[in-house]
């Protein structure tokens, strides 16, 4: 441990000392920043692109979370909550995004100390220094950043900052359908009959999916979810049909082992498999998607197949092949990521999908959440890049520790402590596939 561990790497000045901590992001992650902030008496402002808080939550809100209650509290949060007469909903059982919502995240931003200093639907499109762009060095860590936001009526603004905690998540950006990484050839044409990952299928998008024939890309626990709740609608519409594809040769999913404390998860690539040998499911392996056409009043999804260029036609595809985070908005911050995961370059080690799962992350604080851009910190989803096996009690840690260095307190900081429900391993291709946490 050097002296430059030790010691807090914002230079306070005194007009650095009366701006407010940016976070961006009022998702859980986010609003637990706030409550730590609270506790530390540090002013922040909270931007989320939505109209509400937790906009990303409610729109999988239908989805059940595999983790119980007792895993999904921030303990920041539960002190302010609990002293505003809040009780903790049963903690064995795992609730929905909605019920996430409704029971503890809008309860925690409607708090007298974090609501006045949230500002939704509002869009942060850039972060640098103020009048630095990434090349210059010269007291760079005493200037204050600048967050350049555009309001729900477009009017762009620049926002001065002490700090920066990047807590956008990754919903909004998925990865494409292409097997290549990059945008879907012919995307532009199809993009009206592609929906992202977790659609309500059963209720808010029924419509959309009944009567219809459904490819669900992608071989994670988003596509499961998916393919379960299609086969449920399958039974109730006449002309639905079900198709899963997938670029390996088997589902990458976790463990259906009984040892996974989270048991919604480890039953859920069972029933999948089930589904499948009683063809309700029809499993199309080894496709690799290069490109789309529209046929007529249908879609043509153009592929790699065991050598041979083969085409899969359908008239709805729930895109379910993951996430990866957006870092336009940071290309004048100075970061420090691995090249493959996109994660900082500390924590992917610790996060590696082909070695952990969420159950099996070791603890981790403002130390491997460290960027060259001293003051910057990505939590949360957007910290474990690529990778599919966070969960939301690892980020409650990471924004803990990352709070208490920006309020000098070292030892806290550097005291990580996380207890997660013993998991098998989520996955063994990053890019293949939706969360499993």
């Amino acid at each position: 441990m050097t002296l430059l561990d030790l010691t807090p790497r914002v230079a306070v000045t005194d007009r650095l000392s009366t701006l407010p901590v940016a976070i961006i992001g009022a998702g859980p992650i986010g609003l637990a920043a706030a409550a730590n902030l609270v506790e530390r008496g540090i002013d922040f402002i909270l931007f989320e692109s939505g109209d509400e808080v937790a906009a990303s939550v409610r729109a999988w809100g239908h989805t059940r979370l595999f983790s119980p209650w007792k895993h999904l509290v921030d303990p920041a949060s539960r002190r302010l909550l609990e002293e505003a007469g809040w009780e903790l909903p049963d903690p064995e059982r795992a609730p929905t995004g909605t019920e996430l919502v409704d029971r503890y995240v809008a309860p925690l931003a409607a708090l007298d100390e974090i609501s006045g200093r949230i500002r939704t639907g509002v869009e942060v499109i850039g972060v640098t220094r103020e009048g630095m762009d990434r090349t210059r060095t010269s007291r760079r860590a005493a200037t204050p950043f600048l967050l350049r936001i555009r309001t729900a009526n477009g009017e762009v603004e620049d926002v001065a900052a002490r700090a920066v905690i990047d807590a956008s998540g990754t919903y909004l950006s998925p990865n494409s359908l292409s097997s290549s990484g990059l945008e879907l050839l012919g995307m532009a044409d199809i993009a009206d009959r592609v929906t992202p990952a977790l659609p309500d299928v059963l209720g808010r998008d029924r419509a959309e999916f009944a009567g219809r024939r459904v490819t669900v890309v992608g071989a994670g626990h988003s596509a499961a979810n998916t393919l379960l709740a299609l086969v449920k609608l399958a039974r109730e519409e006449v002309g639905t049909t079900v198709t899963w594809l997938i670029r390996n040769a088997n589902a990458v999913r976790v463990s259906s082992s009984p040892d996974d404390e989270l048991i919604g998860r480890a039953h859920l690539g069972s029933r999948v498999d089930r589904a499948v040998e009683r063809g309700d499911i029809a499993l199309i392996d080894g496709f690799e998607v290069i490109r789309a056409r529209r046929a007529g009043d249908a879609v043509e999804l153009v592929g790699h197949r065991h050598g041979e260029v083969v085409a899969h036609e359908t008239d709805i595809v729930v895109n379910a092949t993951g996430f990866r985070p957006n870092l336009d908005i940071l290309r004048e911050i100075r970061l420090e990521l691995d090249e493959i995961v996109e994660a900082p370059k500390r924590l992917a080690p610790l996060i590696d999908p082909n070695v952990h799962s969420c159950g099996t992350v070791e603890p981790h604080g403002f130390r491997e959440l460290t960027h060259p851009e001293q003051g910057f910190f990505i939590v949360g989803m957007k910290s474990y890049g690529r990778a599919p096996t966070f969960l939301l009690a690892t980020g409650y840690e990471q924004v803990r520790s990352v709070t208490a260095w920006l309020a000098g307190d070292t030892a806290s900081a550097s005291n990580v402590e996380l207890v997660l429900p013993a998991t098998g391993v989520c996955s063994t291709d990053a890019g293949n596939g939706g969360g499993c946490c």
